[in-house]
């Protein structure tokens, strides 16, 4: 091999950690739907749960904080409050209304609206700024929405009219967490990725945990021993290490690329849900997945 193909060889090599890297946190964060429905079969409500999961998780972002802030200029009171506005709409309400909307939805149905996330962002760079869309991205959009129509459907069949709450609650999720990508660039360029996610979840870990204590009393932390087990498990490998991971990701391969490989998230989610769940696996749930990926694949390659 002559030293011209080697130079040539060793960028595409070096993308490869990139890859693993987006694949691993993909599949990290849709874990948190089949620990949150495990744990929901040992009695404990959204409220407990959530804090449980943002109390182990707040050491953690505590230290990605100040890890990522040495020897950075302090924050200014402007800083401040956009920190604590993102961290409340991109994961306290964002994570609250995920974990009370899974009390009612499966995890498959609940990972494909959450999946959505880019066609509402599109939607609100329309709304807000005044961005153009094409025939194409329309075409895109429409592709997935009418994949989650599918399964919500099935769903509805299957589960009644509690899903129509459920899917409704997930959306408003994704809503919020929409809103927190929209205007978190301008902070991202000031603060540094990190630093602004280690921020804005530690704002939002103790936002759940005063939830916690203003509308449950001290009592209710009295839960099973998997329910404690299962929280620690969530805020480590699928809170805090896909974080980790997705940032390794997008420094190595683009948010661009970084996103399109995130598509492991619904099929590892639909995957851990027929075996872990005992969840059923038909022909509407994979006709359903498949639009949903093909119009985001679809909305990535137009864009």
């Amino acid at each position: 091999m002559t030293s011209g193909s080697l130079a040539a060889a060793a960028p595409h090599k070096a993308l490869w950690p990139g890859f693993v890297f987006a694949a691993l946190g993909a599949i990290a964060f849709s874990g948190k739907a089949i620990i949150v429905k495990l744990a929901y079969r040992y009695g404990v409500d959204a409220v407990t749960l959530i804090m449980y999961r943002m109390l182990f998780a707040l050491p953690m972002f505590l230290l990605l904080s100040w890890w990522s802030g040495r020897g950075k200029a302090a924050l200014t009171r402007r800083d401040w409050l956009a920190v604590t506005g993102l961290g409340f709409s991109g994961y306290y309400l964002a994570s609250f209304l995920d974990f009370a909307g899974l009390q009612y939805i499966t995890a498959s149905l609940e990972r494909l609206i959450l999946y959505l996330n880019p066609t509402l962002v599109l939607f609100l760079g329309v709304v807000l700024f005044k961005q153009k869309v094409t025939r194409r991205q329309l075409i895109s959009l429409a592709v997935s929405y009418c994949g989650v129509l599918l399964v919500f459907g099935h769903e509805v069949t299957l589960l009644g009219s509690n899903v129509a709450l459920g899917a409704a609650l997930v959306f408003g999720s994704m809503v919020s967490y929409a809103l927190y990508l929209v205007y978190s660039g301008e902070e991202v360029k000031r603060l540094g990725a990190l630093r602004l996610t280690g921020l804005a979840t530690s704002i939002a870990c103790v936002l759940c945990i005063a939830q916690f204590f203003i509308l449950r009393p001290v009592s209710a932390m009295a839960v099973a021993p998997e329910v404690i087990w299962l929280s620690v498990l969530n805020a480590v490998a699928c809170t805090f290490c896909p974080v980790l991971l997705v940032m390794l990701a997008i420094e190595r391969i683009g948010a661009s690329m970084a996103t399109q490989v995130g598509m492991f998230g619904p099929l590892s989610t639909i995957l851990m849900g027929v075996v872990i769940l005992g969840e059923p696996f038909t022909a509407w749930i994979a006709a359903g997945t498949v639009l949903v990926l093909a119009g985001i694949w679809l909305l990535a390659k137009w864009r």
